[in-house]
């Protein structure tokens, strides 16, 4: 099976996402791992204002067959977090790269230590 791994984001071995956009990083995971999770029921996500450092768990996704810790790809400050998915967390599903966003990172380091697209695909091969 072929996951979608976006060109433009860098990912965790842990399966996150990041993707920076005028200075902000914004956090989802990856195609591959909603898939493994199967229907997500719940979204459990951090406060804005959080400070989070790298690789630290900063909320947690339960699906039908588990419940999975998420993990920051990078340390910084949440300013924002998706609250569309308290209500809706399917697009966690639906579009894991898109409105399934979980939150938005102000960094206090580089998105360099983070794995590319063609670094990920491999990983998951």
């Amino acid at each position: 099976m072929s996951f979608e791994i976006p060109e433009d984001l860098r990912y965790l071995d842990s399966h996150e996402w990041a993707r920076e956009e005028d200075g902000i990083v914004r956090v989802g995971i990856s195609d591959f791992a909603q898939d493994e999770l199967g229907d997500v029921v719940f979204v459990e996500l951090p406060d804005e204002g959080d400070q989070l450092d790298r690789e630290e768990s900063f909320g947690v996704v339960e699906s039908i067959k588990a419940v999975s810790d998420i993990y920051a790809p990078l340390a910084g400050t949440v300013t924002e977090t998706n609250d569309d998915l308290l209500d809706q967390p399917e697009l966690v599903n639906d579009d894991p790269y898109g409105d399934g966003w979980m939150l938005a990172i102000d960094p206090n380091e580089s998105l360099d230590h983070l794995l590319s697209s063609d670094e990920y695909a491999e990983q998951i091969e």
